[in-house]
């Protein structure tokens, strides 16, 4: 019984010194005929970089056999001594620099790396708002990130003059659009910036920036009901931009924003709704009014939208849309108005039969029925769209 211990321990002893012999044998290959370094190990020099020092490399022979290599960080030429002492000034020249060189790892650290310089600072916010605006892409984006994740964002004279880039109409749509990208960590919107923001997201010629002021509205919206309980005021100004707005897409969105806060929709919107479940031209708009339709304070009376709209609907995706909502809004309650669509459509008796089996079983919760649901409908959604 006494062997089994020293067994073990000679067996351990032998493990360790094969593994030295092949690190020493490893160790001792690189250094007759390393070859030259794996692509992407190095990458360019800073501004503030002390010169690199250069070592001769041996030609690898064609005999030798494939060597390990070993994954090694990424790592740049004065990057340490950028951190010690690393000013706006100085990250903005290493930013160009990244850039030139191609370097996505590199420019994503120099951004963290602004973000936390410039902290709760609206003067070091304001000078890379303004660092942006001369600049040509990629960099104005890469700015307004670093921006956008930092405290000063809210400060009003930041947020004011982020506005403002925003409204101006001589500047590239892109550049627009990032700088309302970065409003959207705000906590709050006055009703003088609501206003302003529903300017840029119905004005025909923003482009992207239409899209884009649409969002923020609806981003800033989640924020300040989650802190707040406020979402009224935004969601008319959205309601308004999905209903007045020639860009479909934007109409979509604006419609969509709601979804990612879930307030319960007010009575008096339903009738807005109805109208666009009834007029508008593009089937995607549509199905978006019924989804926002399927979460009011008022069942019975989105029941008697859907029931309205579905006669003068030909498009069966949109039919479907408007059955399937009408559950969510109302549960067992809206079967008999599924019943209706299917007489007057035999394509979506199925979908009545099988709602009327699911909720025979007890089960209340749109959640679990939705999981029971059998698909019958080539329906395809597109990312964004209601499903």
């Amino acid at each position: 019984m006494t062997s089994r211990p020293f067994f073990k321990v000679a067996l351990a002893g032998l493990v360790l010194l094969v593994a030295v012999g092949v690190v020493w044998w490893r160790g001792a290959a690189r250094s007759d005929g390393a070859g030259p370094p794996t692509p992407g190990l190095t990458g360019p020099s800073l501004p503030t970089a002390a010169p690199a020092s250069s070592a001769p490399v041996a030609a690898a022979s064609a005999s030798q056999a494939p060597r390990e290599q070993i994954p090694m960080p990424g790592c740049w030429d004065g990057l340490a001594a950028l951190d010690r002492s690393a000013t706006l000034e100085s990250l903005h020249a290493a930013v160009s620099a990244a850039i030139q060189a191609r370097d996505t790892a590199l420019v994503a650290y120099l951004q963290e790396r602004l973000t936390e310089l410039v902290g709760e600072d609206p003067d070091r916010a304001l000078q890379l708002v303004t660092w942006a605006m001369k600049a040509a892409p990629p960099e104005p984006a890469i700015y307004l990130e670093a921006l956008k994740a930092s405290p000063a964002v809210r400060h009003p004279r930041v947020s004011e003059k982020l506005l403002s880039v925003a409204e101006d109409k001589s500047l590239a749509a892109p550049d627009r659009a990032s700088a309302l990208d970065a409003l959207e960590t705000q906590h709050r919107f006055t009703p003088d910036t609501r206003n302003r923001l529903r300017a840029i997201a119905l004005d025909d010629s923003a482009d992207a920036a239409a899209w884009m002021a649409t969002r923020t509205l609806g981003r800033v919206m989640k924020e300040d009901y989650q802190r707040t309980g406020t979402y009224a005021p935004y969601w008319k100004d959205l309601l308004d931009i999905g209903t007045t707005s020639e860009d479909m897409a934007v109409r979509l969105l604006a419609l969509e924003m709601p979804s990612y806060s879930d307030p319960l929709l007010d009575s008096g919107s339903i009738d807005t709704l109805a109208k666009v479940m009834r007029t508008d031209k593009e089937r995607d708009v549509r199905e978006m009014a019924a989804f926002r339709l399927a979460v009011t304070e008022d069942p019975q009376k989105a029941l008697a939208a859907f029931r309205a709209a579905f006669d003068g609907e030909h498009d069966l995706c949109v039919r479907w849309a408007f059955l399937r909502f009408a559950v969510r809004a109302a549960g067992a309650d809206a079967l008999p108005l599924v019943e209706e669509f299917a007489r007057k459509d035999p394509r979506l008796r199925q979908d009545y039969l099988d709602f009327k089996a699911l909720y025979a079983t007890g089960t209340t919760d749109f959640a679990r029925i939705w999981l029971g649901k059998k698909e019958h409908h080539d329906c395809v959604v597109e990312e964004g769209a209601p499903h």
